[in-house]
């Protein structure tokens, strides 16, 4: 005679244990008490290529029309016929080019608090052991002195501005003087967009925010501002060559 064997196991009163309290994962299977780091910094990086994407494409739009409309003759009505109104700018080159060793100098020191970061997230497991000491670590604050940097890069920035105007250049002097302005204040003010993440990500350490947490903002921030050096540089050389 067949016998039935329970899959399920059953007390000696006849019910079943009560089963077990279900758990969200993690995106790698990780119970979802253990938050997964490494997986929200994949996805804010991806989020930062489509951001740095369209960021460049702007760009890339700008300096086609600089160079477009540098070739473009425009038709004028007092003489009937076609001119080139381009004209020339002299632009401030000694204070363009201390403004650009400061962003250089800025793009160092973020670096530093970037692998800072990194380091702190990847021993937080080790350091939170009793009696495991790593010794002491060096506390310069490399995100303090990122800030202070762009901040002297934006207020260089600002000093070179006034000094075309000095010189007699403004917005609407000419096509040229138009460009010369359009692109250095977009990089400033998508630069002023990366100091606003600079004091979120200094920020992150004074709220007492986990390591792998406080990683993920001086990372993403970071590489945001290491693009932002590259992008100056290309405004930097295109209104050099096309002077």
């Amino acid at each position: 005679m067949a016998t039935y064997i329970p899959s399920t196991p059953v007390d000696d009163i006849g019910h079943k244990p009560p089963a077990p309290p279900a758990r969200g994962g993690g995106d790698d299977g990780r119970g979802g008490d253990v938050p997964d780091y490494g997986a929200r910094l994949r996805r804010a990086r991806l989020g930062l290529i489509c951001g740095i994407a369209t960021v460049g494409m702007v760009f890339i739009s700008l300096t086609s029309a600089y160079i477009f409309r540098r070739g473009l003759p425009t038709f004028d009505g007092q003489s009937n016929s076609y001119v080139r109104d381009w004209g020339a700018v002299e632009l401030p080159w000694a204070l363009l080019a201390i403004n650009t060793a400061l962003l250089a100098a800025s793009s160092v020191t973020i670096e530093f608090a970037r692998r800072k970061a990194a380091r702190q997230a990847a021993l937080a497991p080790v350091s939170a052991i009793p009696g495991i000491s790593l010794g002491d670590e060096n506390n310069f604050p490399w995100l303090g002195a990122t800030v202070l940097l762009g901040f002297a890069f934006l207020v260089g920035q600002w000093m070179a501005w006034g000094e075309l105007h000095n010189r007699g250049f403004y917005v609407d002097t000419n096509p040229s003087s138009s460009f010369a302005f359009l692109l250095t204040i977009a990089h400033a003010v998508h630069l002023a967009g990366g100091m606003i993440a600079l004091i979120w990500a200094a920020s992150s350490s004074l709220l007492h925010k986990p390591p792998e947490a406080r990683r993920i903002a001086v990372d993403i921030t970071a590489w945001y501002w290491h693009f932002m050096l590259v992008l100056w540089i290309y405004v930097f050389a295109l209104l050099g060559f096309a002077r």
